[in-house]
């Protein structure tokens, strides 16, 4: 029974963050790194304790990228690995704990601002890409020179996306190359005009020019992933990119090609199907994924907010990295949704090891909020804070008296007719205050209470008055793992 809620206690100290010994050669580090930009960087700002975040996968190269910075530039390097959330994220808050005036953060970035403001760099790690094979890939997918076509990439393989425009150009006229949305430095100020920025990527359009006209050409993945599906960061674009554009993704050293027409129709009828259980579910778990992205605070009251409008009941979890033993303790709860960056809210969504669905914050919106979606939005965002307030995207809640709230819903699950939800502001204190009730009026029934007398044990029982009194008597001595008189058997 243990192992199928929990993990033995000895899986912590038996397991092995990344692979153990030195994963690039010595001579390599410079090139693989970018240890000059980076001793650069740490030598510009003139800092003394910098911190470096390293993914589990990267752990056996970094205290020698440490010891070769920290003889670079004179500065105190320190290590940060185990994040509590996911590594794509800046771990602002392992920083601040070190004492450090910068991070240099290696491996895949999600590439969200951070919450605090901290002087940050990046190391993509630059990945080799065949640039003729994935011209011929790029010609035998898009034949037509005139049609709008987006080059994209996975991080890694960014730095090549213009030498690979370069040779395309004299041939295809309509052609549009994104670049990672880096965070902008702290105290700088905005370029103007500010390019259109989404799905962590940056995109110069044209004056007059929309996203949504273009193809997509994306050059990433491997031939020897098990399930491209689980990548999320090509589950995002595939997600947000308007259904009508062909999207196409390529190798970068193989030049192998594919149509992801297929894979993004299984991706948005996943979330169709998410959607439904959110508006079928009367609890609601909020899960805090992220404590060191911008605006998460405000996000969780937003989603909140939501819950309440649509006559849910939400509970907030702090647990950090969800685990199906971790949530399996929330038998009440219907749904979760993870606030976390993009590509941690949309890791998990495949996973057939949890009990109830994991969802994004976008799947609540479209669950709870009738006016959603606005007009002419891509079919999911895939972060929180395109639905917050001052976002192009934010919707927000109809008023009570809106005939939005009384249109009648059925469940494409069960086939039952939902009720429409009554209106409860979160910004309404008094409601929150015991109000008189007429005799015979039937109070409004908890969904925790509901879920607790459908068990087949509720608990102890209390048998007031029934119970002899006793005197106090020794109790066992030790931990619930061995108490003394148990032995070692």
């Amino acid at each position: 029974m243990e192992s199928m809620f929990s993990s033995p206690a000895e899986a912590a100290l038996q397991r092995e963050a990344g692979v153990p010994g030195l994963l690039t050669p010595l001579p390599d580090l410079d090139g693989v790194y970018e240890l000059e930009r980076v001793a650069g960087f740490v030598r510009d700002l003139g800092c003394e304790r910098v911190a470096l975040q390293f993914p589990d996968q990267l752990l056996g190269d970094a205290v020698a990228v440490a010891a070769r910075l920290e003889e670079t530039t004179g500065s105190k390097m320190f290590i940060l690995g185990d994040t509590a959330y996911g590594s794509c994220c800046v771990d602002v808050l392992g920083a601040e704990q070190a004492g450090a005036q910068a991070l240099i953060h290696f491996g895949p970035a999600c590439l969200s601002p951070p919450a605090r403001p901290l002087p940050v760099a990046f190391v993509l790690r630059q990945r080799s890409v065949a640039l003729e094979l994935c011209v011929k890939a790029f010609e035998a997918q898009n034949p037509d020179p005139k049609a709008p076509v987006v080059l994209l990439s996975e991080p890694a393989c960014a730095h090549a996306l213009e030498a690979l425009a370069t040779l395309l150009r004299p041939r295809y006229l309509d052609l549009l190359v994104s670049s990672p949305a880096f965070p902008l430095p702290v105290g700088s100020l905005s370029p103007e005009p500010m390019p259109l920025e989404r799905f962590g990527r940056r995109f110069p359009l044209a004056p007059g020019r929309r996203l949504e006209e273009y193809g997509a050409f994306y050059v990433g993945g491997s031939k020897a992933s098990p399930d491209p599906d689980l990548d999320p960061d090509l589950s995002r674009l595939l997600l947000g990119w308007a259904p009508g554009q062909p999207f196409s993704s390529c190798c970068p050293d193989t030049g192998k090609t594919q149509d992801e027409g297929a894979r993004a129709g299984r991706l948005r009828a996943r979330r169709r199907y998410l959607v439904e259980r959110a508006r079928d579910a009367r609890v609601v778990g909020l899960l805090a994924g992220t404590l060191g992205v911008a605006q998460h605070r405000e996000a969780l009251a937003h989603l909140r907010n939501l819950t309440q409008a649509a006559g849910k009941r939400s509970y907030v979890l702090a647990l950090g990295r969800p685990t199906p033993a971790k949530l399996a303790n929330f038998p009440e709860v219907d749904v979760f949704v993870l606030l976390a960056c993009p590509l941690g809210a949309l890791a998990p969504q495949l996973s057939g090891s949890f009990f109830q669905p994991i969802l994004a914050p976008c799947e609540l919106e479209a669950a709870c909020n009738p006016a959603w979606p606005p007009p002419g939005l891509a079919p999911h965002l895939t972060h929180y804070a395109d639905l917050l307030p001052g976002s192009p995207f934010h919707v927000p809640l109809p008023p009570p008296e809106s005939e939005l709230w009384e249109t009648p819903d059925v469940s494409l699950i069960t086939g039952d007719l939902r009720p429409p939800p009554a209106w409860k502001s979160s910004n309404d204190h008094g409601s929150l205050a015991l109000t008189p009730r007429p005799q015979l009026e039937l109070a409004e029934n908890s969904p925790a209470a509901s879920f607790l007398s459908s068990r087949s044990w509720q608990g102890l029982e209390p048998r007031l008055g029934q119970t002899p009194v006793t005197e106090a008597v020794s109790g066992r001595r030790g931990i619930a793992i061995a108490y003394e008189d148990e032995g070692s058997g």
